[in-house]
């Protein structure tokens, strides 16, 4: 029978109405108790946890329903395991809300639970801000494809011209049909000099029919778009203040490159702001953009180190690295889980994105790829983004691209020494074959 290691523990099952909550027997009258979930319940149950002697508590991360009670059962004192519903599933034909409550007690009392990473309140609160940001980008494009449909529509073939909707040649012209604007000589006028269209073909783009049912929807999805890119605009100046507050004032001055634009960048000089909170510029890894950067930032906080004291548990936690099963001594599994994780799904996109780079990783994909194939040399590839991040991070050293030649040609002397072998090995068995042959004849 398993041993009891924590004593003074609890267990809540969460739902949008209710709280149940398991304590030791002996320690109150009812050992699980219903709690209301209004803000004045959740103190409450808080008070009633401290009334038993109760240190720890834990509790499944169901929905957003737990955030609350579990910022106020933090304000009480009390140390909370926020646990993955999906690892503490209890018997087949015992699921309630108390057996469920109960079940969580006893898992905890035995020490077999794991707490999921929570950050601190300040990086909680720009991870906040970074999501909704790329939630409004995401609806951004959504209006894009809808002005585009209203202009096919109205066999109005812009796009088959232009490049991109949201340039400033597609802006100029949308925004001259819906002043009223029909003539295609003159909305021809606005084509900007980098399109290679010719003259003649972009007239004959914006030939179309005019419908008002039409014109109305295009009309809609514009007012939409300009009404997120107002909103795009505020998320990235509460990002910019709550970077601010995050700024390391030990961190020597140092200025860090807006660098390359691209349609969805931060309005703010996002490098800058994540130099001087965590002293080394992690924008310079390949493949590491400013929204990607900001993304795992915002996910995982400054205080990397004392979050993750290990490299291979920030990776197991990004689920950028196998999940090993063993049985009978033998791995008979080794696929990545199926866990979503933004701060890994931001390492994998940075991946992806180095695909055609000239450089030591994009090389080591390329390379992974041919041996591999394309899904697991971009997760691999992820794991050396992160675990470049992490040693950057934790250990306060800039990135050093030479680090990563040096190791590109090493793995080269090594296959080149493998090649030499395998030639010798056949070699000699072609002589070896030669001489049976001559004492045959």
């Amino acid at each position: 029978m398993a041993k009891i290691i924590n004593y003074d523990t609890a267990g809540i099952d969460v739902s949008s109405r209710d709280h149940y909550v398991a304590v030791p027997e002996g320690r109150t009258k009812d050992a699980v108790r219903r709690f209301g979930c209004f803000t004045r319940d959740l103190h409450e149950l808080a008070r009633f946890l401290k009334a038993c002697g109760i240190k720890s508590v834990a509790m499944e991360s169901t929905g957003v329903y737990w955030y609350h009670l579990y910022t106020v059962l933090l304000d009480y004192g009390l140390e909370v395991y926020l646990v993955n519903a999906r690892h503490v599933k209890n018997v087949p034909g015992r699921k309630s809300d108390v057996s469920d409550a109960r079940w969580l007690q006893q898992l905890h009392s035995f020490g077999l639970l794991n707490g999921c990473f929570q950050p601190d309140n300040l990086t909680r609160e720009l991870r906040n801000y970074v999501r909704q940001r790329k939630t409004l980008v995401r609806q951004m494009t959504t209006e894009v494809q809808r002005m585009q449909k209203a202009l096919e529509q109205m066999n109005i073939k812009l796009n088959n011209v232009v490049s991109d909707l949201q340039g400033k040649t597609g802006i100029a012209i949308i925004a001259a049909i819906l002043g009223g604007e029909r003539n295609p000589g003159e909305l021809a006028k606005l084509r900007d000099r980098r399109i290679k269209a010719s003259k003649e073909v972009f007239l004959k783009s914006l030939e179309g029919t005019w419908r008002a049912e039409h014109l109305f929807n295009l009309e809609l999805a514009w007012e939409q778009y300009h009404f997120l890119d107002q909103q795009l605009v505020r998320c990235d100046n509460a990002s910019e203040a709550a970077m601010r507050r995050m700024e390391d004032s030990a961190v020597p001055n140092r200025e860090i490159k807006h660098g390359q634009k691209y349609r969805s960048k931060p309005k703010f000089n996002a490098a800058q702001s994540l130099y001087q909170a965590l002293g080394v510029d992690v924008t310079e890894i390949f493949g590491l953009s400013s929204t990607t950067a900001l993304t795992v930032f915002s996910e995982t906080g400054p205080a990397l180190k004392e979050k993750f004291p290990t490299q291979k548990q920030f990776l197991s936690w990004l689920n950028v690295v196998p999940n090993n099963k063993i049985t009978g001594g033998k791995v008979i599994s080794s696929k990545v889980g199926k866990k979503k994780n933004r701060a890994g799904q931001a390492f994998r996109e940075a991946a992806n994105g180095l695909w055609n780079a000239k450089n030591e990783l994009g090389d080591y994909l390329r390379s992974k790829k041919s041996r591999t194939g394309a899904g697991s040399a971009v997760v691999a590839t992820a794991k050396k983004l992160a675990a470049i991040y992490y040693v950057m991070v934790t250990e306060k050293i800039d990135f050093k691209p030479q680090l990563l030649k040096n190791k590109n040609e090493e793995y080269l002397r090594i296959k080149l020494k493998k090649l030499e072998n395998a030639i010798m090995k056949t070699k000699s068995l072609l002589d070896n074959n030669q001489n049976v042959t001559t004492v045959v004849r």
